[in-house]
């Protein structure tokens, strides 16, 4: 029981610091000097929140379905699109970016299927 709680919360931190870190202002970053960094980033925050997600959801169920995975893709998809209104109409150092939309459902993707092949594979106890 206490894991199943541990997880939740990791994915609903997760959730909460990619709200934060899209919405913030983060002009004074340092640049890596990586052509298209943001999309990696992007496609990481998404697949981290997928995959943490599925976990949860695996710990209350004992398996994950393939429609469970989707609904989970479908959430972070929104949630990404969601992200992109509210930059573009309430920040003054953010835009709306379709190629960000494009990297989160990637990452979400991504993991969907990683996930699938685990659990299909019985890798994911």
């Amino acid at each position: 029981m206490e894991h199943k709680k541990i997880w939740f919360g990791l994915a609903t931190s997760w959730t909460v610091l990619i709200f934060i870190l899209c919405l913030a202002k983060l002009n004074d970053l340092p640049s890596l000097g990586v052509k298209g960094m943001d999309k990696y980033v992007h496609f990481t925050f998404h697949f981290v929140f997928t995959f943490l997600w599925a976990i949860v959801v695996k710990s209350r169920f004992a398996t994950i379905s393939n429609k469970k995975i989707l609904n989970i893709i479908l959430i972070s998809l929104v949630m990404g699109i969601t992200i992109e209104i509210l930059q573009e109409n309430f920040t003054t150092t953010r835009k709306a970016d379709i190629l960000d939309v494009m990297a989160n459902l990637t990452g979400a993707i991504s993991a969907g299927i990683l996930i699938s092949f685990f659990e299909n594979k019985k890798i994911i106890n």
